[in-house]
């Protein structure tokens, strides 16, 4: 029996970009795809896939935090594997097979982009060392085992944004006992809307409280992080 994927997307303003993301999507797999409309907001552009089947569409009136969101599609979905993606993140040809195919028993999550903890800097920094074995995966673009990662009690409920706290859920899935792993995909990346036009107190200020919760959880454990490369 073959694995099942869903993509799972958070709308979250800059919905004609988001809409470029959705396209780039449909035009190269069927998988379905979960979209959480995340407070109130303007979303006239998502109505030409209003009828769209391969989509599932869920309005929120009151937003959720990247933690919560993410525990939602957790806790909500019941296909095998998730992929959770910034709507910054363009599919050029299909990269989901190629990330099924690259599972196994011992593998919780892989993704497009992440690195190694640089352990000679206090674990304060991440150096992208390219494909295989990482520490951190980042979420412009992570499939992951759902059952497992639900098992582990999924996302941190505290991160209201995004940034460091899918290297905190990465770090999560390896001192539960298995490995994540960065792959060549077939995708690009477009403006980063997520992090280039936020409120930039708002940013820091929510990016260094995620970062914390890591230095306070999971500094000095070494032997949940991969081989050196």
């Amino acid at each position: 029996m073959s694995s099942s994927a869903r993509v799972c997307l958070i709308a979250d303003g800059y919905l004609s970009d988001f809409a470029n993301c959705l396209n780039s999507i449909l035009n190269s797999t069927d998988s379905p795809i979960s979209i959480l409309v995340n407070g109130k907001q303007k979303t006239s552009e998502l109505e030409t896939f209003s009828k769209n089947p391969q989509i599932n569409r869920v309005d929120l009136k009151n937003p959720l935090g990247w933690g919560n969101a993410i525990n939602y599609f957790i806790d909500q979905e019941s296909e095998d594997f998730l992929v959770i993606m910034d709507p910054s993140t363009i599919f050029i040809s299909n990269p989901i097979s190629k990330s099924l195919e690259s599972f196994n028993s011992e593998i919780a999550a892989v993704g497009w982009k992440g690195g190694l903890i640089d352990v000679a800097d206090e674990w304060r920094s991440v150096k992208d060392v390219g494909s295989g074995e990482v520490d951190v995966l980042f979420s412009y673009f992570i499939v992951f085992d759902r059952k497992f990662a639900k098992s582990v009690g999924g996302a941190n409920p505290s991160a209201k944004y995004y940034r460091n706290a899918d290297l905190e859920f990465s770090l999560k899935l390896r001192a539960a006992g298995k490995k994540i792993f960065q792959l060549d995909l077939p995708l690009k990346q477009e403006r980063h809307h997520g992090y280039h036009d936020v409120d930039s107190e708002y940013r820091d200020k929510n990016s260094r409280k995620n970062y914390q919760r890591i230095l306070d959880n999971y500094r000095g454990r070494t032997e949940i992080l991969s081989p050196r490369r």
